[in-house]
């Protein structure tokens, strides 16, 4: 299951996208401004980012500078009433990957975040390989020269998130809140 981070701080609009990525089977994580979004992505793994422009605190711009300056590569998809040229040009030189104007269809939003997920490979991709080693995250199977090997989940999962995101630290208590699960 993919995780994805909504950053609205409009809550009608933010429990309405909630609804429908929840029904299509994405974990969703909720935030009302950009700062508390930061404070979940240092916590969580998340797949996907979808925000907007205008909220309190911190702005969807400052937040999407500050995640590519620290580093995240996750897709962004920013969804917002502002619909100049020019708003879309400065999103998308930040580091947006989609941008939509409000108001929104809900299944195109769902739609554009599988197929971000997609490009990113992390919905096709549930496999990585190392040398002849493979970690199959359907099955939590590690196969080394053809031979498989049962792992267990918590360690299956904390190897398979380390491999997944090779430059990237993990605190102690990032992995315990996302493989165990701890607060």
């Amino acid at each position: 299951m993919f995780s994805v981070l909504v950053c609205e701080d409009e809550k009608s609009i933010r429990s309405l996208m909630c609804e429908y990525l929840t029904r299509d089977k994405y974990k969703v994580f909720e935030s009302d401004n950009g700062e508390a979004a930061v404070k979940i992505l240092e916590r969580v793994h998340i797949d996907l980012l979808i925000t907007d422009i205008m909220m309190p605190k911190m702005d969807g711009y400052t937040l999407v500078n500050h995640l590519r300056n620290a580093a995240y590569e996750l897709p962004i998809l920013m969804i917002t009433a502002k619909e100049t040229i020019e708003d879309k040009k400065k999103g998308f030189k930040i580091g947006t990957d989609d941008y939509m104007v409000k108001p929104v269809d809900m299944d195109e939003m769902t739609m554009r975040v599988a197929a971000l997920l997609r490009r990113a490979k992390i919905a096709s991709d549930k496999r990585i390989v190392v040398g002849s080693t493979v970690f199959d995250y359907e099955t939590f199977m590690v196969t080394v020269n053809d031979i498989a090997q049962d792992v267990p989940k918590k360690e299956f999962m904390l190897i398979f998130k380390l491999l997944s995101q090779v430059n990237r630290i993990f605190t102690r208590q990032q992995l315990m809140d996302e493989i165990w699960g701890y607060d």
